[in-house]
């Protein structure tokens, strides 16, 4: 599916998790759209669940569920982002949550491109129970554009989640460090904001409470806005999904063309 406006195009693969597998703002590219494995590149929703869930494994209810263990020994990033997606007669990208997950529901997108921003809301719906569940969106913004314009992250956190020895979040928080991140974070002051040396600046904003920001790699920089930090089934933060109430949030790109770094 392309999406199109004046000289900049969004293309959304629905075969393959109903990523935004391409953003051109303006003809030029900002997303990694090499296909590196499952969860590697474009930009793709989270759900129901966001970052790692320990071993796999939650309670809720009195009842202990297992997921399928994506990355050893832990389970990554929900279960659609892989899984085909189709497009309704309303606009609206669907997907059912599927076998893997433990109670019937789907996952839902809807997406508008206009001249100077992407505005994305995701939605997940429970059919017949409830259930928890947690929602975000991971791009992999490229550090290097064709051009050779080099991306630097503006982030102003209040607090970072602390990491055990497995790199999931305690529940303690802790001032933040200086990076180079793969961090969850709370109390961002400002939207975060990637700008390149040819001027050109993408502003990130969303309705979520929590970011995930990966930074570690010489390619590319994640900002994931996330509505629970990860394991959040574990850390008792996630959000009730029950049938007729769908959990909703929403994620805006923001771009402009500002003035050449020298």
């Amino acid at each position: 599916m392309e999406l199109k406006c004046g000289a900049t195009s969004a293309v959304f693969d629905l075969d393959f998790g109903g990523r935004l597998a391409s953003l051109c703002i303006d003809g030029t590219e900002v997303l990694v759209t090499e296909r590196s494995g499952d969860t590697q590149w474009g930009c793709y929703p989270m759900i129901p669940w966001a970052g790692r869930v320990r071993d796999g494994r939650f309670v809720s209810e009195g009842r202990t569920h297992q997921l399928p263990l994506n990355l050893p020994p832990h389970a990554l990033h929900g279960t659609v982002f892989g899984a085909q997606w189709s497009r309704h007669e309303d606009g609206t990208l669907r997907c059912p949550l599927g076998p893997s997950w433990p109670w019937t529901g789907d996952a839902r997108s809807v997406v508008s491109l206009e001249a100077d921003r992407l505005i994305w809301r995701v939605e997940v719906h429970a059919q017949d129970s409830t259930f928890p569940a947690v929602v975000g969106w991971h791009p992999w913004f490229l550090r290097k554009l064709a051009d050779d314009s080099v991306g630097s992250l503006s982030f102003e956190p209040q607090a970072m989640l602390s990491r055990d020895t497995a790199g999931i979040p305690t529940g303690e928080c802790v001032p933040p460090t200086t990076g180079p991140w793969d961090d969850c974070f709370i109390g961002v002051a400002t939207n975060p904001r990637l700008r390149w040396t040819n001027g050109l600046e993408v502003e990130i904003s969303s309705t979520c409470s929590h970011w995930v920001v990966y930074d570690e790699p010489a390619h590319a920089i994640c900002v994931e806005p996330q509505s629970g930090p990860p394991d959040a089934f574990n850390l008792g933060e996630a959000e009730a999904v029950r049938p007729g109430q769908p959990l909703v949030h929403a994620m805006t790109l923001r771009w402009r063309q500002t003035s050449r770094n020298q």
